[in-house]
């Protein structure tokens, strides 16, 4: 089951006891009524702010439950140049691509871009190693990224020559 299923039960789960205590506090009846009416707005305004960050992209410091990926495979790259780096990875271990942004840096973005035109050039991947680690954004200032080449076609076998049964042979 989606995620965000569970989100939006523990949402409700969470304001329905706030409501439940409000409304069977000793407050005015108007107060009470409140309670029940912002809980009955919460309910359609939780769910679709739920569905819109879905569309939205992921900052790599919210990143919890990747954090200790390896490596991520870079499906696409999109530069807002001054304000954002888009990426689409699909990140080792997880089966669905993961759609994330990074701060702005020049250098990141000059290199992602170099790096993805002679990825292009060979037909290769492109691969961030430890690609959420603080670590590696924060003190090395640039992305671990390496090129993966194609895997290399499967070489046929060498052919065998037929044997061919000789009946007069000593070796039957």
């Amino acid at each position: 089951m989606d995620a965000i299923y569970y989100l939006f039960t523990a949402a409700l789960v969470v304001f329905a006891c706030q409501a439940t205590i409000a409304i069977w506090s000793p407050r005015s009846i108007w107060l009470r009524i409140s309670a029940v009416v912002a809980t009955a707005v919460f309910v359609p305004l939780a769910y679709v702010t739920l569905t819109v960050l879905l569309s939205r992209p992921k900052p790599v410091d919210f990143a919890w439950f990747e954090r200790h990926a390896e490596k991520a495979s870079v499906l696409g790259v999109s530069l807002d140049e001054g304000r954002a780096i888009y990426l689409w990875l699909q990140v080792e271990g997880h089966t669905m691509p993961g759609y994330y942004v990074l701060p702005w840096r020049q250098s990141q973005a000059e290199q992602l871009e170099d790096t993805l035109h002679a990825a292009v050039q060979s037909r290769a991947q492109v691969v961030l190693k430890k690609p959420f680690a603080k670590k590696s954004l924060q003190e090395k200032g640039s992305l671990s990224i390496e090129i993966v080449p194609p895997a290399s076609p499967p070489m046929k076998p060498p052919q065998v020559p037929a044997r061919v049964y000789n009946p007069r042979a000593q070796d039957i």
